[in-house]
Parts: C-alpha cells; sequence; structure tokens
C-alpha cells in the first residue's frame, strides 16, 4: 500500500464573534491546514454538555462553514460530521451541493449515525437502534450522490424518498464532493468501508458520553482492529480509501511532559501507554512528526484533526508534514 500524503484538519466549535470566526478560517489557511470542519451538534451550556462530557457547540454547521470558505481561497471545508437524523436527506443533498459549487469544489461531506442520546431527547427526535440509524446513513450517501449526478430521481427506501425532479445544482467536484464516514463500531466501519471515500476511525461512543470507556476503546490494538473491519468491508477499494483520526489529546512543545502525566491520570492510563494512544500526540514537533510517520506506516492513518485550541502549538508539526 502506498503512503498518502499527510492532510491535516481543524475541528472548530466555538467563536464567540464573527472577527474570530474569520481569523481562526484565514489562520488555519495560512498555516496550511487542509480543512475545517464544524460540528453537527445544537446543543449550549447546561444539562447535555455536563451529561455528556462533549463541550457545547456555539455555531451552526452548514452556515459557518460557508462562510469560512467565502472568507478563504484554498480551505477546504466540511463537517465532521452531520448526523443524518438532524437533517432531510434532499434538503442536506442541495446544500452541500450549492455549497461545493460556490466553494469552487471545497467541500467535504462527512456523515454518521448520531450518538448523543440526551441531545436527541433534548431536541425531541426520536433515537432509533443502531442498525437503523446506520443503515439510514448508507441510504443518505446514496441520496446525495443520486442527487449529485443531476439525474432524474425516483428513490424509496426506508429513510429517503425522491422522485418527480433532477438534483440541482451539480456540485463543482465531480461525481461529488467526497464522503467521509466516522464511527468506532464494526457496523458503521464496515458501512464506510464499502461506500465512503474517507474514513474516520474514532472512539466507539456506544454510551453516549465521552471519557474512560471512550479512550480505552481505541487503543492501539482496538485502533489496528477498526482498520480491520475497513480493510475487511472495502476488500479492492481499500487502497482508494484515506483513513482519517482524530487527535484529542495535543501537547506539543516544552509542556508535552506535563500534560502528558495529567491526561493519563485523569484517564486512568499510565503515560507510556498514554503517549502511544493512537488519538494522543504529544511530545516535541519531531517526536510527533515520527510519531505521526510510524501510525501512517502501521494504520494507514494520513489524515489527521486537531481541535481549534491547538491551532498554533500543532501549526509546527503541520509545516513539517503536509503534503509529505
Amino acid at each position: 500500500m502506498t503512503s498518502r500524503p499527510f492532510r491535516f484538519g481543524l475541528q472548530a466549535f466555538e467563536a464567540a464573534r464573527a472577527a474570530e470566526w474569520f481569523d481562526l478560517a484565514r489562520r488555519a489557511e495560512g498555516l496550511g491546514y487542509t480543512t475545517l470542519f464544524s460540528s453537527d451538534h445544537y446543543f449550549g451550556p447546561g444539562a447535555i454538555a455536563d451529561a455528556t462530557g462533549h463541550r457545547p457547540v456555539e455555531l451552526a454547521p452548514l452556515t459557518s462553514i460557508a462562510m469560512a470558505a467565502a472568507a478563504t481561497t484554498t480551505l477546504r471545508v466540511g463537517c465532521r460530521v452531520f448526523a443524518c437524523d438532524f437533517h432531510h436527506p434532499v434538503v442536506l443533498a442541495k446544500e452541500t451541493a450549492t455549497l461545493d459549487l460556490l466553494s469552487n469544489g471545497r467541500l467535504e461531506v462527512g456523515l454518521g449515525a448520531g450518538w448523543v442520546r440526551v441531545e436527541y431527547d433534548g431536541l425531541g427526535i426520536a433515537m432509533a437502534g443502531p442498525a437503523e440509524r446506520i443503515a439510514k446513513v448508507g441510504e443518505y450517501v446514496a441520496m446525495l450522490r443520486a442527487h449529485w449526478a443531476g439525474e432524474q430521481l425516483d428513490i424509496d427506501t426506508p429513510n429517503t424518498h425522491a422522485s418527480g425532479f433532477a438534483g440541482r445544482p451539480l456540485p463543482a467536484q465531480r461525481p461529488g464532493p467526497p464522503i467521509m464516514i466516522g464511527g468506532g463500531a464494526p457496523k458503521i466501519l464496515g458501512l464506510a468501508g464499502r461506500v465512503a471515500d474517507i474514513v474516520s476511525i474514532n472512539f466507539n461512543n456506544a454510551s453516549g458520553r465521552l471519557g474512560g470507556a471512550s479512550v480505552a476503546s481505541s487503543g492501539a490494538d482496538e485502533t489496528a482492529e477498526k482498520v480491520g473491519w475497513i480493510r475487511e468491508a472495502a476488500g479492492d477499494r481499500f487502497d482508494a480509501i484515506e483513513l482519517e483520526i482524530g487527535g484529542y489529546f495535543v501537547a506539543v512543545g516544552d509542556h508535552a511532559a506535563a500534560s502528558l502525566d495529567a491526561m493519563s491520570a485523569r484517564f486512568g492510563v499510565s503515560p507510556a501507554a498514554f503517549a502511544t494512544h493512537p488519538h494522543a500526540l504529544i511530545g516535541s514537533v519531531e517526536q510527533v512528526c515520527e510519531t505521526l510517520l510510524e501510525r501512517r506506516e502501521r494504520y494507514g492513518i494520513s489524515y489527521v484533526t486537531v481541535a481549534q485550541r491547538h491551532v498554533d502549538e500543532f501549526a509546527p508539526v503541520v509545516a513539517a508534514l503536509a503534503g509529505r
């Protein structure tokens, strides 16, 4: 398997003022990040954030990434990831096609099955079981690609319906924007292996909250197993898939050792074990670069996303590895 060049994403959650958002987008572009991702959650501070361990999300996904694309020239944009239950499939298809067209082909479309049960409850949305939600993701992929193709639509599945019209506009990227599917369990990663262009390897968040179980579900051996699920499902198309992962635990520079001790203690993992965790990027610039090169060799992961709070701290790693 030939190694793909590295790409780097930035996951954004917040901006109190318009100037902050535009500054983040332009800084990300200037520092060499490939993509600015929004997040598809709708809760602010309160009981949902407290119950799940997930930070509140301030900005709506499509509007924020559209504005980021308008404020930049080369930066790609996307949502990591749209929960299908929160969006009508035809509306999502048309919105994404429009954004891809108006950004001159800079959109990546992430899709997921949803996982924050208390958010569903807070929004008054029924949350089906995992099998039904994962099946819905597959149906949405088919709908988006059919709509983007521009042919007359005649689709009738349990979760998607469209007939009597052709999809418009045609997206700038042909046959359409790359589709990312993310998750941490066999069924969703199997679907991703079969149909996605980019597969995001994530925690298994079946519990509906972030915590020690999430970290334990995604160690070195568990990540290798997840790549195996993707490979098995993908078959001959595996080499065409780009593998992405979130660097959720980042400390680059002189404070790395102290941060490692604090983070490993928080999750009840030894510092040595936490340092090798596939979602952790801790050490000097040179050490983190070596870590990413080793993980690309081991897992095939070449697309790495970090949170917006690390935009400057992680920038030297991006500069050293972008395009390599």
